[in-house]
């Protein structure tokens, strides 16, 4: 794998200031910068697909299920390396969703993905679908870099607006750079999952999801979220998989602190 042909790009659907307590426990370094209205883009300043043994995709669905599984928003990720380019999209609960081409553009990805891709961003289902499922037909014409740019050129219908110069398909290091210079990013720094957690739950209990940070049903999901993230830590440590792991940690997690906070704000 080439250093220089591999990036990524984290896109999520909500406001810096609800990404970055979800972002912090990711455990990375990373660049946080508003991407369009109601959308934020993260930039991982670190290259962690180069010092294990996980390849970039297998690192970004990693990343992608951890900020979903703790976030109301969805998340997409942008990855590619000097022989495939892709997405990896995760929404809650849901079983994480993905679309592949390889160098020369070439689709593989599997019948249907697109259009459950769209639905989960609440995409137009007549034109933008049309436009998504023209990225899954072969073209002598495209190639694996132009397959993303004719991605993120759809969702800008949604609202997303990447900042000047931040083009999927560039180096990671070009990116980065990119990044640190864009007027409104910020740095990222990790944290523990527990200050973490405890601050995004403070920022959503006066909000629309306050029901579900107490009483019963948030007792129901945090016991959900602990029934769901013990499999999927074993399945992790199986694969050696950094970043699953991190997701199933953070899922647990959520659990115990959830029941915690409502316990806690119960007896208050």
């Amino acid at each position: 794998m080439s250093e220089n042909a591999t990036g990524v790009l984290l896109l999520c659907r909500a406001a810096p200031a609800a990404v970055r307590p979800a972002a912090q426990v990711l455990g990375e370094q990373l660049l946080l910068a508003p991407a369009g209205e109601g959308w934020s883009v993260l930039v991982p300043e670190g290259k962690p697909w180069l010092h294990g043994e996980e390849p970039v995709d297998r690192v970004a669905g990693g990343w992608v299920t951890a900020l979903a599984v703790s976030s109301p928003w969805p998340v997409l990720a942008l990855w590619w390396d000097c022989d495939r380019s892709g997405l990896t999209q995760a929404s809650g609960f849901r079983r994480p969703v993905g679309y592949m081409w390889r160098a020369d553009g070439t689709p593989v990805g599997e019948d249907g993905a697109m259009r459950t891709f769209g639905a989960r961003l609440r995409l137009d289902p007549v034109l933008d679908l049309q436009a998504l499922t023209e990225l899954t037909v072969p073209d002598q014409l495209a190639d694996s870099r132009s397959r993303l740019t004719g991605l993120t050129a759809v969702l800008t219908g949604a609202g997303l607006t990447l900042p000047t110069g931040l083009t999927p398909g560039d180096p990671a290091d070009r990116l980065r750079e990119v990044a640190r210079i864009h007027p409104a990013a910020g740095r990222v720094e990790p944290t523990g999952l527990r200050e973490a957690l405890r601050s995004g739950l403070a920022a959503f209990e006066d909000g629309s999801l306050g029901p579900w940070l107490r009483g019963p049903r948030a007792r129901a999901l945090g016991a959900a979220q602990l029934a769901a993230g013990l499999p999927l830590a074993l399945w992790g440590f199986s694969r050696r998989s950094a970043g699953w792991t991190t997701a199933a940690a953070l899922l647990m997690a959520h659990g115990v602190l959830g029941l915690a906070y409502d316990r806690m704000r119960a007896g208050a």
